[in-house]
This record gives structure tokens, C-alpha cells and sequence, in this order.
């Protein structure tokens, strides 16, 4: 039996999925489905799994050992808000909630995959290297990266990463983010603001080495994300991975992609960031991947040309835009 959390939101969904497409669904899924305008039940509506338990009875019931016959756990469950200023609440859902379960798994013997952040990372002046012995020279530049970061220092101090994989994700996007709101990934606003006004806003820059549209990030596809997890689950690696395309694009780029995807002129405004973000933001990330290939993964990863070309017209120009099993696509 694998144990999905945060088994309804975007990336938990996502391997859901990718489970399915492999033969899977001996699968639990624990999370909360929240206000049900957020829509986010439909992540799971054409997927299989055998249960589904509330995110708040979870550690109640591994505790007393009412789950059996548990083989993995797979950890996606976090209040993933880069805005968030409950400083408790994050350390309560992030931290504290984590802590829980990879005691749980230390103590059974079950593999343990968990998500951590690229903005563990802060304003990148220490790189973007996910060497552990380099976890004590970040400083996050958020409450949520933070609470991320305790999470992989105390691992680190109780051995889990000797066991478990920690990983770190850069700036995601594809099907199922669609309950996320702010925090959907630029390429779904981009989508929409195209679809609704006929062109993008983006920020400008505020930085003489950087022009407008210009900063840059490591964007990489969902599929890809849980092709990494799927290959974790598979083998019995351990330590702490940056999951990204290893490569950094602009946001002129993924917003030329956008509009080529629905074959549209690109049409893009460049307004001021807000001056609360100004001193927060990050001009540039880029994942560093040579340890996740020295471990052996070996597969291609996908462009952000054509993760944007199947996202917009295979997903989000459908009737039908979350993952589905009944989808004729291989995982």
C-alpha cells in the first residue's frame, strides 16, 4: 500500500495519476478537501485509489497502527503559500506534521519521499546545490521556505536522509494546479489573462542587470516531477534532490510560449512589482541536477516549449483539463 498526502492538491494528484498509469491503485490518499468552491475534489474524480483519509486523523492512526501493510509514503502535503504570514500555522502543517511521519516510517521500515523547496534556497547568493553539507549556508527568504528548511535540517540531524529522498522543488506547472489561485504556476495565469483580455501582464524588473520579462526561473513540467518520484519509488536512493529542468528561463519566455501554444501573437504588459515583494524576490533559480543523475536517473526531461504546448492544448484548452486515467498518453 503506497500513502499519498496532499494526495488531492497539485503534485500529490499528479502521482496519483502517474501511479495509475503504472498499474497502481492500492493507494490511500490523505489530505483536506477544504471549501468546496476550490474545486480541488476534481483532482481525484478520474483517478483510483482504495481510501482516502482526512489529513487530521493521519497521524492518529499511523500512531496506533490501524494502517497496515504500508510500503511507502509519499509527502506532499504542506501549506505551500509563499505568502503566508501564520508563522505557527506553517510551522504546525510543515514541520511539525512532517516530523511525525518520517518518525513513523524510520521506525517501520517504510520509504519515505517527501517535498521540500527551492526556496530553502533564499535569494540564491549560496547557489542552488543540493549538497547536504551545505544545508547550514541557506537562509530562506519566507516563512514557507523556512518552515521547508527545518523540516531537511532535522532530517538531516535524525539520519532520515540516510534512508529517505528529500526533494526540492523549483517552480512547477501543468494539469491539476487549478486550485492553487495565487499560487498557480505562471503558465495557468498567462492562459487565462490571454484567453480573457488578449495579453499578459508581467512585472518589471527592478534591478539594472535584469530587463523587463528577463528574470529567470527553473520551470519544469508536473509529469516530469512525478517521473522522478516514480523512479525513487522504485529504487532505494536516499538523500536530498533538486527536481527542476536544470535549466532557467525567462518569464518572456514561458509567455512567448503561452501565446505560440494557442497560436497568438504574444502580447505582454510590463507593470511595477509590488514594493512588498521587491526585497523577497528571486531574479534568478536554476536546479542544479548533477546529483539526481550521478544517482541514476537517467531520463529526458521536458522542454519548456513543448510542456507548455501539451499543457495549453491537451489540458487546459480541453472540456476535460485535469489527469485522467481514461487518457490514451503514457505516463
Amino acid at each position: 500500500m503506497v500513502i499519498i498526502t496532499g494526495g488531492a492538491g497539485f503534485i500529490g494528484s499528479a502521482m496519483l495519476w502517474q501511479l495509475n498509469c503504472m498499474g497502481e491503485d492500492e493507494i490511500i490518499i490523505v489530505d483536506d478537501l477544504g471549501f468546496t468552491t476550490t474545486e480541488k475534489w476534481q483532482n481525484l474524480s478520474h483517478l483510483h485509489f482504495a481510501d482516502f483519509i482526512s489529513k487530521d486523523l493521519f497521524p492518529d492512526l499511523l500512531e496506533r497502527g490501524a494502517l497496515k501493510k504500508i510500503s511507502a509514503i509519499i509527502h506532499m502535503g504542506a501549506n505551500s503559500s509563499t505568502t503566508e504570514t501564520d508563522a505557527d500555522h506553517l510551522l504546525t502543517n510543515n514541520f511539525v506534521y512532517s516530523k511525525k511521519i518520517a518518525s513513523f516510517c524510520m521506525a517501520n521500515d517504510v520509504r519515505f519521499i517527501y517535498a521540500s523547496s527551492a526556496a530553502t534556497y533564499g535569494d540564491g547568493s549560496h547557489g542552488y546545490r543540493d549538497a547536504i553539507d551545505e544545508l547550514g549556508t541557506l537562509r530562506p527568504l519566507n516563512m514557507y521556505g523556512y518552515s521547508k528548511h527545518l523540516f531537511d535540517r532535522w532530517a538531516l540531524r535524525n539520519n532520515l536522509l540516510d534512508h529517505a529522498a528529500g526533494l526540492k522543488f523549483f517552480n512547477v506547472y501543468g494539469p491539476n494546479e487549478y486550485h492553487k489561485g495565487d499560487m498557480s504556476s505562471v503558465v495557468f495565469k498567462a492562459f487565462h489573462q490571454i484567453r480573457d483580455k488578449g495579453f499578459v501582464k508581467l512585472f518589471q524588473s527592478h534591478r539594472a542587470d535584469y530587463k523587463d520579462g528577463e528574470q529567470l526561473r527553473d520551470f519544469v513540467y508536473v509529469r516530469d516531477c512525478t517521473k522522478i518520484m516514480a523512479w525513487l519509488l522504485q529504487n532505494s536512493v536516499a538523500g536530498l534532490f533538486n527536481v527542476g529542468s536544470g535549466t532557467a528561463r525567462s518569464f518572456r519566455d514561458l509567455t512567448t510560449a503561452t501565446f505560440s501554444a494557442l497560436a497568438i501573437p504574444a502580447a505582454i504588459n510590463y507593470i511595477p512589482m509590488p514594493e512588498a515583494l521587491r526585497d523577497k524576490y528571486q531574479y534568478y533559480t536554476c536546479a542544479d541536477i548533477s546529483r539526481l543523475r550521478a544517482a541514476g536517473f537517467s531520463d529526458k526531461l521536458t522542454t519548456l516549449e513543448d510542456g507548455i504546448t501539451e499543457y495549453v492544448q491537451r489540458y487546459l484548452s480541453s472540456n476535460q483539463p485535469n489527469f485522467n486515467c481514461s487518457q490514451s498518453e503514457k505516463a
